[in-house]
């Protein structure tokens, strides 16, 4: 009975196993037909069979995304704790003398797109630590784990494609496309579809080289910005005091109010002086920790933020970055 045992155990071990493996070579088996799928439709859109070749031969799916995709947000932190994070005194101090060492260069993206330097150097700081953290996946072969995963298939499909299409061009080579594990490229992390909308070539080399090109870097970080409304004569926001508690129906991006209002309201400036005359300017009050935590008085630009990024931790920490940096 114990030799039975051991083998009756010994047996269900194999059959798990081998189910195991059978379902892995199914998914395997699944990948392989999405992907020939995939590359003749690349085909039928333009893109020559050469860069489908060198992009999409022999890449596989990466776990290691899948898990990133599916991880829930913690929503634990608050954005005071964001704040100290992302804002930190040595990513303010390499903001300044970044600032200064690429003045000239800033000045000209500035100029042609009407976005003050200071955001261009906030916005890369936030998202790659002034380019030294750009993401160690594969583009291609993390759009097209998503892609074949299910859960946004649709719009990663798309964002493939248009990653083919900027290697069919020559902007890069696939080895040489990294990003992060959404397949968020160069040190604006930008996707591949914002790349054909706002990507600019700088330095006129005839490549958009947002990975180690700080001209074009810069020009298709204020291209973006410039083409989603920036307002040139404007600043994003500021901080607030309140004489008198705000009812929280009154505050959040879409209730916006003029500079008179919210000054009858008891809002004033963070030290104490009056709301600037400013007619024709609305505002919105905006809470990140409630009640508990700081005010900020935000205009039209910090809308322009979001459309780079929807969170309102990240508008209001670029947004107070960029008038630290500018100090």
């Amino acid at each position: 009975m114990r030799l039975t045992g051991i083998l009756g155990a010994h047996f269900l071990a194999l059959y798990i196993f081998f189910i195991a493996l059978g379902q892995s070579a199914f998914a395997g088996q699944g990948f392989d037909q999405w992907l020939h799928n995939f590359k003749q439709e690349a085909v039928q859109k333009g893109i020559s069979q050469k860069t489908v070749n060198s992009s999409l031969n022999g890449i596989e799916p990466i776990q290691r995304v899948i898990e990133l995709d599916r991880k829930q947000p913690e929503g634990t932190m608050t954005f005071a704790e964001y704040k100290k994070k992302v804002i930190s005194q040595s990513r303010i101090d390499k903001g300044r003398a970044l600032l200064k060492q690429h003045r000239a260069e800033l000045e000209r993206a500035s100029q042609k797109y009407g976005v003050p330097p200071q955001y261009i150097v906030a916005l890369w700081g936030i998202e790659t630590s002034y380019g030294e953290n750009t993401g160690g996946f594969s583009v291609i072969a993390a759009l097209a784990t998503l892609a074949y995963d299910g859960r946004r298939s649709a719009f990663f499909r798309g964002e493939l494609l248009d990653a083919l299409k900027i290697i069919d061009a020559g902007h890069i080579t696939p080895e040489t496309m990294r990003g992060s594990w959404a397949g968020a490229m160069g040190q604006n992390q930008f996707m591949p579809s914002s790349f054909h909308r706002f990507a600019v070539d700088g330095n006129n080399d005839g490549k958009r080289d947002i990975w180690a090109s700080l001209p074009d870097v810069f020009a298709s970080t204020a291209n973006y910005l410039g083409t989603s409304g920036w307002k040139s004569n404007e600043k994003w926001g500021e901080t607030v005091t309140m004489l008198q508690e705000i009812p929280e129906h009154l505050t959040g991006i879409k209730n916006k109010k003029t500079l008179q209002q919210w000054k009858n309201m008891g809002i004033r400036l963070s030290g104490g002086g009056a709301l600037p005359n400013a007619p024709g300017i609305n505002a919105a009050l905006v809470r990140p920790d409630g009640a508990d935590g700081k005010a900020y008085l935000v205009y039209d630009n910090y809308g322009v933020i979001m459309t780079w990024n929807k969170s309102v931790y990240f508008a209001t920490s670029v947004g107070l970055l960029a008038d630290l940096i500018a100090q």
